[in-house]
């Protein structure tokens, strides 16, 4: 019997022969990045954003960037970039080394086996890795995943200090800038009855514009039942993780009393996870995140699960640099639907971005990089002065 061909990519480009595109090394620093303000959550607050910044460097010598971000520790999720980076440097980095860059699924399949869960940390390398051979290959990463549907995208920005005069000014600013004229409010960290309040009083200072709620798990089943006509009354368009993940049948009664839409996020991290809640009817739109599907072809094929079962999507983040956003907005722009826009407003939040082209905020919309890899020109003053030592 005849064998089939084997297709080596690599071998087939022009000018790209032999091993030009092999992972010749993997490195990882951490960053602390201090915040414009403090972002709360309803179990955390900051005021100061670390990251796990990777490093990739072919064979031909072009290098690639990626970044895993985190929320105040292994409090959001279980990883810290403590354990991000040791689990890269020590297990994830060497499953890869020496592979072509261009075995997008195999190195994916490589890294799972090397370290199972580690989402961050494996987005964070296979993002490297798109930026690797994208600027190898003179290609946008957006190609490498399918090419672009839209170069924009309407962009949400989060009101999380807790503090409504401070939040009714900054939203004032953003919208006077026009970057932003759609707002997520942070709940759970209050009393319910302060919270409300404290909407309340945002919700008529900004006439027009949208608001998204999003409550990090911090309510129980009674609470979010009680509240809902209140946030139906304001005009409250998404609400976000009311009860905490593992309450599946409480979060469907919820989302089946609910005359606004529930989205799914801490909830569901990985295809089986998305595929109960949408069984239950637990939500009716998905907040996409790499840092919880663990790669940019992963959080595509999470976007398909989704909309297999009628849920509309939502460009979720978790603060990150221009580096991070870049990553998710070369995967969402090649996404079909998109229906929610997405909330990419970490490079707007840290005090010192880690690029030389920083990602445009114009006319309410976020606009996806363009150019080879993820478009992006790493800051290494920036890097190095923010870099942790030790």
């Amino acid at each position: 019997m005849t064998q089939p061909a084997v297709y080596d990519l690599a071998q087939a480009l022009p000018d790209a022969p032999g091993r030009r595109q092999s992972i010749a090394a993997v490195e990882t620093v951490i960053v602390d990045v201090p915040t414009t303000r403090r972002h709360r959550l309803s179990n955390t607050e900051i005021s100061a954003q670390s990251y796990v910044i990777v490093r990739v460097v072919l064979g031909d010598g072009t290098e690639g960037w990626g970044e895993a971000a985190t929320l105040g520790g292994p409090r959001w999720a279980e990883e810290s970039v403590e354990a991000i980076r040791a689990n890269i440097d020590g297990y994830i980095a060497p499953a890869i080394l020496g592979r072509s860059a261009l075995e997008f699924e195999a190195n994916g399949l490589r890294m799972t086996r090397a370290a199972s869960r580690n989402n961050a940390a494996r987005a964070a390398v296979e993002a490297a890795l798109f930026d690797a051979a994208g600027h190898s290959l003179g290609l946008p990463a957006s190609t490498l995943l399918g090419g672009v549907v839209r170069d924009r995208i309407e962009v949400l920005w989060a009101l999380a200090s807790g503090d409504a005069d401070q939040e009714i000014d900054e939203a004032r600013r953003k919208l006077a800038a026009r970057e932003h004229r759609r707002f997520k409010i942070k709940l759970g960290f209050h009393s319910p009855a302060d919270d409300m309040a404290r909407l309340t009083r945002i919700v008529e200072a900004l006439p027009g514009c949208e608001i998204v709620c999003d409550v990090n798990q911090g309510w129980t089943e009674a609470t979010a039942i009680r509240y809902l006509p209140r946030l139906q009354d304001l005009g409250v368009v998404l609400i976000e993780q009311p009860l905490r993940p593992g309450l599946l049948a409480a979060t469907a009664r919820v989302a089946a009393r609910s005359p606004i839409p529930i989205m799914i996020d801490e909830a569901a991290f990985t295809g089986p996870e998305l595929v109960a809640n949408g069984m239950a009817a637990a939500g009716s739109v998905y907040s996409l995140k790499l840092v919880k599907s663990g790669g940019l072809m992963e959080l595509k094929r999470a976007a398909g699960i989704a909309q297999a079962f009628g849920i509309e999507l939502y460009g979720g983040c978790l603060l990150e640099t221009s580096v991070g956003a870049a990553a998710h907005l070369a995967a969402f722009s090649t996404l079909p639907a998109l229906e929610w826009g997405c909330e990419h407003f970490g490079p707007r939040i840290v005090r010192t971005d880690l690029v030389r082209n920083p990602i445009v905020f114009r006319d309410f919309h976020v606009h996806c990089p363009a150019g080879p890899g993820l478009g992006i020109a790493i800051d290494r003053d920036a890097l190095a002065t923010l870099a942790r030592k030790g």
